[in-house]
Parts: structure tokens; sequence; C-alpha cells
């Protein structure tokens, strides 16, 4: 088990996490060649119409040109059923609950406990006899990649839907902490790497006009909720220096043993150092409400520089990395996981497959399960990942590398997206499906493409990431609690209510407790108590059990 979850932690796939990292997209490459998959339906049969379920974009899928490519290449005519992004979900459980739901989920953003609910009732088909009869890519991948079959297969040997599979290096530490070095030069200060030395930091950002500009107008330490901006929470970074936060459901692990992180002493320790510092006033009271447009508010305003560090995976939500004619990222740097009085250092982990995205129902006729399976296959391959991600057509979102080109690991490239004709901003690019859809973005493939080698150039910003993932990686804990693991089905309804109040319960009492509405000395062991009415022990015991089960 120890070694299944280690290997996981480098599969991510969520959403959010894809759209923070641009340009880097990038999947395996697969030994089909061109990428074709066997079995092409016939050109001399009719098309198979089939609808597909997908979020809205800004261009109409049906003139998307992956979509027409694909349509020409499996003989497929693609129906399409679009949400809005925001209410993707709703939609969906919509046409689920009435019955009258696609034949396709491209883009359904499931949870485990969706794939037993629907794939028990009959409503999602197993996918497993139609990868290994027309899915060649999907199957070279898990052969060469066990832990990712392992991650989507179901407790009864089914799998039911795909997600995206994502190897991006920089997400898998994306607890971050980036810091102004132009005002530590001033100060006569060094990077922070304990506690103590970020309070002292803090503190002189706060009070020795580090900007120079005679007002007290710094804002020594800024954050966001995760919502709004990618592992943007101050507590999900400052409390690993006391012990080990997952940022989800607060589940540590030590040999195989599920334990709970947030009514131990050392949280409330982490509690006690993150109220002073916002006692203080060195902490920004918007890092618990602001969005990523007032984070970039504050990091890219004009004339005097007010912020002084923050926490995120992206520096690039604070402070502008893409224009070349702005500077002001240069002196940002990153701030490797700060130790703690006890001495704990770690680095917090997103190891998950995510949100499960492609699913065939029991709506589709064989000539659809075969066309739909073709589809994602071709999607698993390396020619249909770069069409996928970035459009069928050279010279429009990606090209051939230049021989001087490198990846990020600095080996010769084959792909680029650099130096390509400038976009009229007033045209709506519809030629890929980007992330929509479950298809490879696995290590492999990303090496594939150009990246800049000087980690300060717009070009560069991937290799910055991953050197500053670099500081990050010592870190990580033995052992992880895998995100979205499957739970027992007769587990999962308890789960599902058990995960949401816990969660509820820590992130609101975490927020009072920092800001001092709640009294740490007066209120702890009420708040340790409340956790037997939330049935804290059931919590334990259900998520005990789902990692015994996939470590057998």
């Amino acid at each position: 088990m120890k070694k299944w979850v280690s290997m996981l932690a480098t599969v991510i796939a969520a959403t959010a996490v894809l759209s923070a990292c641009g340009g880097n997209a990038g999947t395996e490459g697969s030994a089909q060649g061109n990428g074709t998959g066997s079995g092409e339906t016939s050109e001399n049969a009719g098309p198979v119409e089939m609808t597909f379920f997908a979020p809205q974009g800004k261009a109409p899928m049906e003139e998307n040109e992956f979509t027409r490519f694909i349509e020409n290449k499996f003989n497929v005519k693609l129906k399409w059923d679009l949400a809005p992004t925001d209410a993707l979900q709703d939609r969906r459980q919509l046409l689920l609950a009435s019955g009258d739901y696609p034949e396709v989920f491209l883009h359904g953003k499931f949870t485990t406990s969706d794939l037993q609910n629907y794939g028990k009732q009959g409503v999602f088909l197993p996918l497993n006899d139609l990868i290994a009869e027309h899915g060649p890519n999907l199957t070279k991948i898990m052969e060469e990649k066990p832990y990712f079959k392992d991650a989507i297969t179901a407790p009864d040997g089914n799998i039911y839907a795909l997600p995206i599979f994502n190897e991006c290096y920089h997400c898998t530490y994306a607890q971050k902490y980036w810091i102004n070095t132009e005002w530590l030069e001033k100060l006569g200060l060094e990077k922070p790497t304990t506690t103590d030395e970020l309070y002292t930091v803090l503190k002189a950002f706060k009070e020795q006009d580090p900007n120079g500009n005679g007002k007290a107008d710094e804002i020594p330490l800024t954050g966001a909720p995760n919502k709004y901006v990618w592992n943007g929470n101050i507590d999900a970074y400052l409390m690993n220096a006391f012990i080990y936060n997952d940022n989800d459901k607060y589940l540590i692990v030590s040999d195989g043993k599920v334990d709970f992180a947030a009514n131990k002493d050392e949280w409330k320790q982490g509690l006690e150092y993150m109220h002073k510092l916002y006692a203080e006033g060195l902490v920004d009271p918007a890092s618990f409400t602001q969005n990523d447009q007032a984070v970039g508010q504050l990091g890219n305003k004009e004339g005097d520089e007010v912020v002084g560090s923050i926490t995120t995976a992206l520096v690039s939500y604070l402070v502008n990395t893409y224009d070349k004619t702005i500077t002001r990222h240069q002196h940002w740097d990153i701030v490797a996981p700060l130790k703690g009085p006890n001495g704990v250092q770690l680095a917090g982990v997103t190891q998950s497959v995510g949100e499960f995205e492609f699913a065939i129902t029991n709506k589709a006729t064989e000539a659809q399960q075969i066309a739909a399976i073709q589809i994602v296959d071709y999607m698993f391959s390396e020619e249909g990942a770069l069409y996928a991600e970035y459009g069928p057509t050279e010279g429009k979102g990606w090209k051939k590398a230049e021989p001087d080109e490198k990846n990020i690991d600095g080996q010769p490239a084959k792909y680029s997206y650099y130096n390509l004709p400038e976009r009229d901003p007033n045209v709506v690019v519809n030629e890929s499906w980007s992330q929509i859809g479950a298809h490879d973005l696995s290590k492999t493939f990303r090496d594939l493409f150009a990246e800049g080698q000087d980690p300060l150039a717009a070009e560069g910003y991937g290799t910055r990431l991953a050197q500053a993932t670099n500081l990050y990686a010592p870190y990580a804990p033995k052992e992880v609690y895998p995100t979205n693991v499957f739970i027992l089905p007769e587990d999962t309804e308890t789960a599902a209510q058990l995960t949401t109040a816990i969660k509820d319960y820590v992130q609101s009492n975490m927020a009072q407790f920092i800001i001092g509405s709640k009294s740490i000395e007066k209120d702890w062991d009420a708040y340790v108590k409340g956790f037997d009415g939330l049935n804290l022990k059931t919590y334990l015991e259900i998520y005990q059990r789902a990692i015994e089960k996939e470590s057998k």
C-alpha cells in the first residue's frame, strides 16, 4: 500500500490544476506510431451518431477543428449536450436523475462514489473489455504505469470512467510559498527557513518600510481560498511546519494506519502560530476571502509594490510572468518548506487522479460504444493528445521544435508552442478540446515539448516552477493518503456525509481560531470534543478500510 500511495502521488488530474499549467500541458507518447487506434469505423458505413456531454466553451463545439477532425477520422457524427462550467455538475445530475442522459459523458467530473453508484445501477458501462479490444493506447499505458490502472479500477474490478492522466510535476507539490527578495535585500534579511525566522521577516516587512514610500501600506503575507487561487490557503503551507496538512480530508498515515491531524496538539500549536501572525497584522485579512483578480491587482499594482510574500502554487497569480516588458516577477523567489519548533518540515502533496471525465452509458449501442472508446483511446496516443490539446493543424497551437530547443529537463524537444504566429485577440480560438475530456497528459508527453531554459524569462516559467518544486520534493511525507481512493460501496453514503461535515467543521473553526473570534486557550477542548458528535471514529474506520482494500 505504501508503494501504491507513493507512486500515485505522481498522478494529478483536476481541471483547476490543469488550467494553471497553461501551455505546459502534455501527454505520454504512445507506441502506436501516428496514434491511429485499431478498428476505426469503415468509410463505407454511415457515420455513427452519438451525443457527448461537455462544458460549454466560447465557441460552438460543432465547429471546433478537433471535433471535425475526429468526425472524419472515426466516421462519426457528434451531437453535443453542453453546460456552463459552473453549472456542469448540476446539469449532469439532472440528466442522470431524469434518465434522459447521453450516450457518452466526455467531461463529467465524476467522483469515485459516482462511478460505483452509476456502475452498480448499470448506467455506466464497464470499459474493461472495450479497452482490451479497441484501446491499444490505454492498454499500453496501464501496462507501463500499473498505478494508473489501480487508481481507475473500482473495488469490483471494473473501470467505469477515465480521468485526464496528468503528471504535472509542479502540481504535485502545489502548497508553495513565494517571497519578495527585493524587500529582503533592502532590509538585510535572508529567506526564512524556520517559523521563527518567518515571523522576524514578516515583522520587518510590516514595520521597516521595505518599499520606501514612507507609508505603512505593506502587506507582509497574503493568500486566498483554494477555490479562488490554486493552493492559496495560508494554513495549508504553514501547518506543515507543525503537522501534515493534506488540505483536504485532514488524514495522516503511518505504517498503513490512518489517523486524523486536525485534533492533535501539533495542530493546535500551528493555529496558535498563525493566530499570532494574524493578531500582529502580519497576515492579510483578505486572505480568507479574496479571489484571483484581487490577488493580481495587489501584486501588479502600479507604483510602489505592497506585497511581501504569498502562499500559492503559481507566483503568476500575484505578479505577471508572461509579459516580457514586466520584470517585477524576477525578484520573487520560492521558499522551501519551513521547519517548525518541533523539527517538523513537510511539503503538501497533491496526489490524486482527480475527477473522472469520460464514461459510456447504457444508452450507447455497440457501434457507439466502440466508436467512443476508439476516440478516447486515440486521445491517449501521442498524436491524439497533441491534437486534442493544441489542435490538429501544425503552426497554429504547436509546431515541430527547432534543433536547438530543449525540454524542461534540458533534452532535445520534439514539439514547441513558442514563436508561433500572433493571434487576433478578437477571434475566439476553436481548434482543440484543450482540457476537455480524458486524455494523456503524462510526463512522457510533456517532455516532448520545448521549454525556455532561463527560469526568469517568460518562456522559462515552466522551468522556474520545476526548479521551485525541486525544493519541495525531498520533504514529502513517507505516506500520503490517496485523495480519490475508492471507498467500499457499503461505506460510500456515510463517507460522503461525514467527509463534508468534518471538512466544514475543521475549516470554519480554523478560520475562527486564526482571526481570534474563537479563543484557542478557551475553546480548543470544546472543538476537539465536537468531533465525537461528528462521528470521527467511523470516519477513520471507513478510510482505513478503503486503503486496506487498495493495498491488496
